[in-house]
């Protein structure tokens, strides 16, 4: 090759318009929840419910898996994707307001495990029922197979991400 010449340049491949259309979707949806637009709508406590706590109740919610005694500040943590101090203060102010109560282990009694208050359970339902007719409002133009569609879709893509962030090892488990 002489000085003259062009080095050549390796062939920039086109993006897959799928994914950069799924990408632009989901961007609006990660900056709809930095909004905390979801939020807002779903609680109309005076004063509203902290978003974070709401979230926290959620996450105790959903119970504890087949590994696990009780839902703990570290499932919490976990399951929201936050560190575990952070999870610890946000469990704790949730606590404090009524939402949450901590209950000793029955296997270990120096472990704590998490419950639902009453107080806890009206304001997830509260939240729930928020939701669910907010988006009642934004599918109301769509078919009922279509609604079911994206609810396969999104259930099927949520599966995707919890074992992709498990590792290698699950996505393998999950694949055969």
């Amino acid at each position: 090759m002489s000085a003259t010449e062009p080095t050549p340049q390796p062939a920039v491949e086109e993006p897959d318009p799928v994914l950069v259309a799924i990408e632009r979707a989901m961007t609006k949806i990660r900056r709809r929840q930095t909004q905390r637009v979801l939020g807002q709508i779903a609680t109309k406590d005076e004063p509203p419910i902290d978003l974070n706590q709401i979230a926290a109740v959620d996450a105790v919610a959903e119970g504890p898996d087949e590994t696990q005694e009780g839902v703990t500040v570290g499932v919490v943590a976990e399951r929201l994707g936050i560190d575990p101090s952070r999870a610890s203060r946000v469990v704790a102010a949730t606590v404090q307001n009524g939402y949450l109560r901590r209950t000793a282990s029955q296997h270990d009694g120096r472990r704590s495990c998490l419950e639902i208050t009453d107080q806890g359970a009206a304001a997830l339902e509260q939240t729930h029922q928020a939701r669910h007719a907010l988006y009642e409002r934004l599918l109301a133009g769509w078919t009922v197979t279509d609604r079911r569609e994206l609810a396969r879709l999104l259930t099927r893509f949520t599966a995707s991400i919890t074992a992709d962030a498990s590792g290698p090892a699950a996505r393998t488990a999950n694949h055969t």
